[in-house]
């Protein structure tokens, strides 16, 4: 029996589970959508919305926690182009997307069902984050409409 055993197994390992799960969170934190089947999704859930509320934190123990979470290796932000190149998706999570939700309590993705795959007729879904980036094609439009009132 299952009692009080939470979480999805997959038919993995625990090495194998726990680092898909975090590739995924990696991939999720990169590219703000994915698209994935629905149990995964709702496992990654989970993930993700610990990674920004920790990213909330800003404070360096978050960030190697983080580091250690998405594979990445936590630099020093002293040295700031050697961190940029190599720990792009850990600074966007701390510069970007946690400063977006920095005012919401939680429930930082959203899944929206899109059938099932055709094969194997897992159920499809894309997992996304709510508060998505202003697209760069929209900000400077935006800078100069607000500079030219002035």
């Amino acid at each position: 029996m299952r009692h009080r055993k939470s979480g999805r197994h997959f038919s993995r390992p625990t090495a194998h589970r726990s680092a898909m799960l975090d590739n995924l969170a990696t991939q999720l934190l990169e590219h703000e959508v994915i698209q994935t089947t629905e149990p995964k999704a709702k496992e990654l859930r989970s993930v993700v919305d610990k990674l920004i509320t920790m990213a909330k934190r800003g404070d360096i123990h978050a960030r190697r926690l983080a580091a250690a979470k998405l594979n990445q290796r936590a630099v020093d932000r002293s040295d700031i182009a050697d961190s940029k190149q190599h720990n792009s998706v850990l600074n966007k999570l701390f510069d970007d997307i946690a400063k977006r939700n920095a005012n919401r309590p939680g429930g930082y993705t959203r899944i929206i069902k899109l059938g099932n795959r055709h094969g194997d007729n897992a159920p499809m879904v894309r997992i996304e984050l709510v508060e998505k980036a202003v697209p760069d094609a929209i900000k400077p439009a935006f800078q100069a409409s607000t500079a030219s009132a002035n």
